[in-house]
C-alpha cells in the first residue's frame, strides 16, 4: 500500500464521489452512525481479506498460513483487476458519511482512501514494468520469504512444495512485464541490472540442497515421521532442480541477452519519458509532504552544514584540528574495525541490552515481541544496506530480526554501530513496528501501514534518544551518531541531485566523500540504492525533522506539563501515519493536555 499527497487524494476523492453520486440511486448508503460504523468496519475487513488473497506472500510473511501454497498473479491482467477492485472500495468508502464516527474510525477511513487513491495515481507510471533491480525482485522474493516461515507440520512443507511448483510461472509473468517495459523505454540503469544478474546467477548455480529455497529441509520437527521426511525431501529437491532452477537460468538468460542491453545509461529516473512527473509523485508519496525536489535539496545542504559543525566540535574535543585529520585517524585505527563477522554482530547486541533497560524512561508502552540480531543472507550481502529490520509476526511465532551486513566486515566502521542499533532495533523500528502490530481496536490494515517518512523518520529520531538517556558514552560512538545523521542529510542532496538535477553517479560518490567518512563499501551500495529506489532515501531526514519539530512545539507549549513518555506514546501508538495526520494528532493532544489542568 502506497502513499499520496493530500492534493492528489482530494482530487481523486472528488472524482470518486462524483461517480458515486451518479450511481447513488442504486446504492443504499447507511444513514445512522451505528449502521455507518458497522458498514465501515465491514469494508475494512473485506479490503484486508482482499489484500491477503491478492498478495499471498505478504499474508505468509505476517503469519497467515491460509495462502501458503499460493503465488501472486504478477500478470498485467491481474494488476488491472486489482486496480478495479480498489476503485470499488474507494467509492464504497466515499459513500459512508464520517459524521458522528469515532476519531479513529475517521482516521482509518481517510488512510485507506489515501492508500487506494495512491495506487490509482501510481498506476499512471506503470511501476510494474520495472520490477527488478539489484535491490531485489522476483528472484529474491522467495529465498527471503522462506526464512520467515515456521515449518511445524507436514502441511507446512507440502504448501512450500506447492509454491515452488508455481514459481516458474511467476518468473514468466514478470519477464513479460519487463519486455513491455523495454518497448515503453521504462528500464532501470544497465549497471544496476548487471549487479542483479550476479545475484540471479548465484542463486541459479547453487546445489539444490544448498539453495535457500531448501532451507526447510535443514531441520524437521520430531513429529514428522522419517518416511514423510524422505518424501518431502525428494519432492522439494526435485521441484527446485527440475522447475525452479531452470526458471532462474531462463531469467538470467533474459537479463543477459535482452534486458541489460536495453538498460538506460543515465542513472536518474528523470531519464524516463515521464521521469520528472514521476519523481514529483514519488516525493509526495514517500514524504507525505508538499516539498519540491529543490526545497528538499536545500534542506539537505543546510542539514549537512549543521551536522558538520557538530562533528567538528566532537573532533576538536578529541584533539584534532579539523574533520579531515579526524576522519583519517578513524580509517587508520584498527580498533574501529571488527575482527570478524561474529564480532560485528556482538557489538550490535552489546548496545541493545542497556538501551532496553532504559526504555521505561522514554515510553509508557513497551513492545511484547522479542527480537534477534542475525547476518544478512549471503546471496544479497554484496548489494544490501548496512543493516535492516524485519518485523516479527503478530502471534509471536517469529521474532523481529535485525539483519546486519557482515560482508567485508573488516571494512566496516564500529563507531556507527551504536546509532544503527538504536535505529533498527530499540527504540527504533522494532519498537515502533511491533507496537503497531500489537494494536487493539484498530482495523488490520492499520497495523501494517508503512508510511516511509513516518517509519524511517522514527528510526532516525530514535538514534538521538540514546543521548536523552545517557548513552553514547564513547565520544567516537557519539561522532558515529552524527555521522549517521549526516548520511541522511547527504541523501536529501544526492537523491534529488541524481533524479532531479541530472547528476552522474560519480557526482553522488564525490559528494559522499566530501561530506562523509562512511566506508567505501557502504558508499557504493548507498549510491546504487538511491538510484534504484528514487525518493526512498528522502524519508528519513524529512520524517525525523517533523517529529523533532512536533516535540519542540509540545515542550514549548506545555512547559512543565510535557512528559516525554506520553509524547512518544502519542506518536507511535496509532501505527504509522502520514506526517500531516501525525501533526494533526499531536496538535490535538497538545490542546487536550493544556485543558486538563494537570
Amino acid at each position: 500500500m502506497k502513499r499520496i499527497s493530500s492534493f492528489a487524494f482530494a482530487m481523486l476523492l472528488a472524482c470518486s464521489c462524483c461517480v458515486f453520486a451518479q450511481l447513488s440511486p442504486a446504492v443504499n448508503a447507511p444513514t445512522n452512525p451505528e449502521d455507518r460504523t458497522k458498514a465501515l468496519h465491514t469494508l475494512f475487513h473485506d479490503y484486508w481479506e482482499s489484500v491477503l488473497k491478492n498478495q499471498p506472500e505478504f499474508a505468509s510473511s505476517i503469519g497467515d498460513k491460509r495462502y501458503n501454497d499460493q503465488v501472486s498473479d504478477f500478470s498485467v491482467k491481474a494488476i488491472n483487476e486489482w486496480l478495479a477492485t480498489e476503485q470499488e472500495y474507494l467509492m464504497k468508502l466515499a459513500a459512508i458519511d464520517p459524521t458522528g464516527l469515532s476519531d479513529q474510525d475517521k482516521t482509518s477511513r481517510e488512510l485507506l482512501m489515501r492508500d487506494i487513491a495512491d495506487d490509482q495515481e501510481g498506476a499512471e507510471f506503470k511501476e510494474w514494468e520495472m520490477p527488478v533491480n539489484q535491490m531485489g525482485g522476483i528472484y529474491s522474493i522467495y529465498p527471503q520469504l522462506v526464512a520467515e516461515f515456521s515449518f511445524t507440520t507436514v502441511k507446512d512443507y507440502d504448501d512450500w512444495i506447492a509454491r515452488l511448483h508455481k514459481i516458474p510461472e511467476a518468473f514468466e509473468q514478470v519477464t513479460a512485464e519487463m519486455s513491455i517495459g523495454i518497448d515503453d523505454k521504462r528500464v532501470p540503469p544497465k549497471f544496476l541490472l548487471e549487479k542483479a544478474l550476479e545475484q540471479v546467477k548465484q542463486l541459479a548455480a547453487q546445489k539444490p540442497e544448498d539453495s535457500p529455497l531448501a532451507l526447510p529441509l535443514k531441520k524437521f520437527p520430531a513429529s514428522i515421521s522419517a518416511e514423510e521426511q524422505a518424501r518431502i525431501k525428494t519432492e522439494m529437491l526435485a521441484a527446485i532442480t527440475k522447475e525452479v532452477q531452470p526458471a532462474y537460468n531462463r531469467f538470467a538468460r533474459f537479463l543477459e541477452v535482452a534486458y541489460i542491453p536495453a538498460g538506460r545509461a543515465e542513472p536518474g529516473i528523470s531519464a524516463l519519458p515521464d521521469g520528472a512527473k514521476y519523481y514529483n509523485f514519488l516525493i509526495r508519496r514517500t514524504t507525505t509532504t508538499k516539498f519540491t525536489a529543490d526545497q528538499i535539496h536545500q534542506i539537505g545542504l543546510e542539514e549537512v552544514k549543521k551536522d558538520e559543525a557538530e562533528m567538528l566540535t566532537i573532533a576538536q574535543k578529541l584533539g584534532f584540528k579539523d574533520l579531515a585529520s579526524f576522519r583519517a585517524s578513524l580509517k587508520a585505527n584498527p580498533k574501529n574495525k571488527p575482527s570478524s563477522a561474529e564480532a560485528l554482530l556482538a557489538v550490535y547486541r552489546g548496545y541493545l541490552t542497556p538501551m532496553q533497560a532504559r526504555l521505561p524512561q522514554l515510553f509508557g508502552r513497551l513492545p511484547k515481541t522479542s527480537f534477534e540480531v542475525v547476518p544478512v543472507p549471503d546471496y544479497i550481502e554484496k548489494t544490501a544496506a548496512t543493516a535492516y529490520y524485519q518485523s516479527g509476526t503478530p502471534d509471536g511465532s517469529r521474532p523481529g530480526r535485525l539483519f546486519i551486513n557482515t560482508h567485508n566486515h573488516s571494512d566496516r566502521n564500529l563507531d556507527e554501530v551504536e546509532a544503527i542499533a538504536y535505529h533498527e532495533g530499540l527504540p527504533g523500528h522494532h519498537m515502533q513496528l511491533s507496537i503497531g502490530q500489537e494494536l487493539t481496536g484498530f482495523p488490520e490494515f492499520r497495523k501494517f501501514e508503512g508510511y516511509t517518512a513516518f517509519v524511517e523518520g522514527w528510526g532516525l529520531y530514535a538514534e538521538r534518544l540514546g543521548k536523552d538517556v545517557g548513552l553514547y558514552q564513547d565520544p567516537y560512538s557519539d561522532y558515529g551518531r552524527v555521522e549517521g545523521d549526516i548520511l541522511r542529510a547527504v541523501r536529501l542532496v544526492v537523491d534529488t541531485g541524481v533524479h532531479s538535477k541530472h547528476w552522474t553517479r560519480q557526482q553522488m560518490v564525490d559528494y559522499f566523500h566530501d561530506h562523509s567518512a562512511i566506508d567505501e563499501t557502504d558508499v557504493q551500495v548507498e549510491v546504487d540504492r538511491y538510484i534504484a529506489w528514487p525518493s526512498q532515501a528522502l524519508a528519513y531526514k524529512i520524517g525525523q525533522l517533523k517529529i523533532l519539530e512536533l516535540r519542540d512545539r509540545a515542550k514549548k507549549e506545555l512547559g512543565s506539563k510535557f512528559d516525554i513518555r506520553t509524547f512518544h506514546d502519542q506518536v507511535i501508538d496509532s501505527g504509522a501515519l502520514p506526517l500531516d495526520v501525525l501533526e494533526e494528532r499531536i496538535t490535538n493532544w497538545i490542546a487536550t493536555q493544556k485543558s486538563t489542568g494537570k
